[in-house]
């Protein structure tokens, strides 16, 4: 049997150099490096799950309402936890150390390719999403028949190097392409508590300036329960599931981060631990966003932030809300593209060398990759378009499906309890059910355009 992506031990002649003992998606294994810490560990992780999928969450509770949506936040990071242990818990006891490897165990080469390929759509959208934020930020962008001012659009008027084209180059130069060099995920580890950070900042803002509002009493009481007015709203609600399991999908960057750790027992605490910090961000970002801008919360909430606020220096905090948003994601990217690229190369080269020691695909691959995250935030309309798409395909895929048909298949590694096949029921329903209400939603819209407005 060949080498399949560098799911065995690669042997070593005289003349190769030391390779790692792990498979490549967790990057080479140099000498000197002692493992990841925890606090590393953390942040890399929360990093991966704290992306663009924050900014879409006041549009959720806008849709479900406050009671509901917050509801349905924690289901989703109770959930999310579930079907990481499900995937970890087979690594663990066959030595596996990659999810594909794990699906390619219970299901064979198809369900490995099936699963690469949905952790390629998954992470390539959400790369375009990113770069369309940033865009946004920088650029501007137009919701519903109306222009919103970007940063430098505001401070240097409309002109060609405060187009989104340029201001996306500018940044895939500058920002991205040092960043995407790394070959080790730990390397990311202080730009993703920074990160992480920026994220935090973004929070206490918002909430800070919703609780001022609210003090001098221009916030009303917020929408508890979802507005249904006939059935197609109704309907509708099933579309913010997809989006939500979007924003918590880490799964792709679980195993290279516990491969990297100093101390793999430590792994369920880090999860939990991520989990627990990511969710606090989702609840208070979901709460105050949408307490703050009510029924003018828009898809993408800091599209919301460029017009005055109607506090002392409202127009300032907004750039400052922005732009710290802004960097955030800049440094969330690659870590999401680093799994990208690996299952890229996984997949083109199933038999092949590991990247990390062959610069021309490295080189190559990123390239590729990183035009084709260019082009489509350029010509992709908005980000709920690329959540609905990813979401109700590549994302509960890989976030509940198949993890819990794992669960379901191989009962060798301690999931054949009665609960951990009823949850594995429930997730795949979930999934499958949401998905399929969300795709049609999304093609009854296209040709009914007033039905969903």
């Amino acid at each position: 049997m060949g080498l399949s992506g560098g799911d065995k031990k690669y042997r070593r002649s005289p003349k190769t150099p030391l390779l790692p003992q792990k498979h490549e998606d967790f990057g080479p294994v140099e000498v000197g490096f002692d493992g990841a810490s925890f606090s590393g560990a953390v942040f890399n992780l929360s990093t991966t799950i704290v992306g663009a999928g924050i900014m879409a969450l006041p549009a959720i509770i806008k849709q479900l309402g406050l009671l509901p949506g917050l509801a349905m936040i924690i289901l989703a990071a109770f959930l999310t936890e579930l079907s990481i242990e499900m995937i970890l818990r087979p690594a663990r006891s066959s030595k596996t150390s990659s999810y594909s490897a794990v699906v390619g165990d219970v299901f064979g080469g198809v369900g490995r390719t099936l699963l690469q390929l949905c952790i390629i759509v998954n992470n390539l959208g959400m790369l375009v999403v990113y770069m369309i934020i940033i865009g946004d930020v920088l650029s501007g962008t137009w919701s519903e028949g109306i222009h919103h001012t970007g940063v430098m659009e505001g401070w240097f008027g409309s002109r060609w190097y405060s187009s989104r084209f340029f201001m996306l180059l500018l940044t895939t130069l500058l920002v991205f392409a040092p960043l995407l060099s790394f070959k080790r995920l730990d390397s990311l580890r202080y730009t993703s508590a920074l990160s992480v950070a920026l994220a935090i900042i973004f929070v206490a803002i918002t909430m800070a300036v919703t609780i001022l509002k609210m003090v001098n009493g221009s916030i009303g009481m917020p929408r508890l329960l979802p507005r249904i007015e006939d059935q197609a709203s109704f309907w509708k609600l099933f579309t913010t599931i997809p989006v939500l399991v979007t924003a918590f999908i880490c799964h792709h960057n679980v195993h290279p981060i516990e491969n990297e750790l100093k101390d793999q027992t430590q792994m369920k605490s880090i999860v939990r631990t991520s989990l627990a910090l990511c969710s606090s961000i989702y609840i208070a970002t979901s709460l105050f966003g949408f307490l703050l801008f009510g029924e003018e919360t828009l898809d993408d909430v800091l599209a919301n932030f460029d017009a005055n606020l109607g506090i002392p220096y409202g127009l300032v905090i907004n750039d400052l809300v922005r732009i710290s948003y802004g960097l955030h994601l800049m440094l969330v990217f690659p870590t999401v593209f680093f799994s990208l690229r690996l299952n890229v190369h996984g997949l083109l080269f199933p038999h092949g060398f590991p990247i990390a020691y062959d610069n021309r695909r490295f080189v190559s691959i990123t390239v590729g990759l990183m035009v084709i995250v260019f082009l489509g935030a350029n010509f992709v309309p908005n980000i709920w378009d690329a959540f609905q798409f990813t979401g109700a395909t590549a994302a509960v895929s890989i976030g509940f499906i198949f993890p819990a048909a794992i669960a379901l298949r191989d009962h060798s590694y301690g999931m054949s309890s009665k609960k951990d096949r009823v949850l594995s029921w429930v997730m795949i329903l979930l999934a499958v059910s949401s998905s399929t209400v969300a795709i049609s939603c999304d093609i009854y819209s296209l040709f009914n355009d007033h039905t969903f407005s």
